[in-house]
């Protein structure tokens, strides 16, 4: 029998994570990966938008998309979006792929061509779902 010690400290995950890098570096060049990130900040230094997501080879990860309250259906979403589209676009990126719960913006995604790949039911819990979605661009 074989023993394993649980480790769920933050600096164990972050070591997985660099062993896998490490592993895929010997397959791709991962130094071509790139972060993408865009803000919108208000006079006071409050963030009220952030997109925030990777470019690698031919697809664009986009992790993080938020904004404020105050900041929807003005047309800022839309904006953020398209320039985050275009910047990867000039990076080489063809598609997109981004994932959001059911009570998020899959109605938004959606308005802008992103397509349901795949859909994680009873996210987190029964009842719920992740749309994981795509887009070429």
């Amino acid at each position: 029998m074989t023993d394993f010690t649980p480790d769920n400290s933050p600096e164990f995950a972050e070591l997985a994570k660099q062993k896998i890098a490490d592993f895929n570096a010997q397959h791709w060049d991962a130094s071509k990966r790139e972060a993408l990130g865009l803000k919108r900040v208000a006079d006071n230094g409050e963030l009220l938008a952030a997109l925030a997501g990777r470019t690698f080879g031919n697809w664009f990860y986009l992790e993080s998309f938020w904004l404020a309250e105050t900041e929807r259906g003005k047309g800022i979403g839309s904006a953020m979006l398209a320039q985050a589209e275009a910047i990867a676009k000039a990076r080489g990126c063809r598609y997109v792929v981004l994932d959001t719960l059911d009570f998020q913006a899959k109605p938004f995604y959606q308005r802008f061509g992103y397509q349901v790949a795949w859909v994680q039911q009873d996210y987190p819990f029964a009842g719920g779902a992740k749309y994981f979605m795509t887009k070429a661009l």
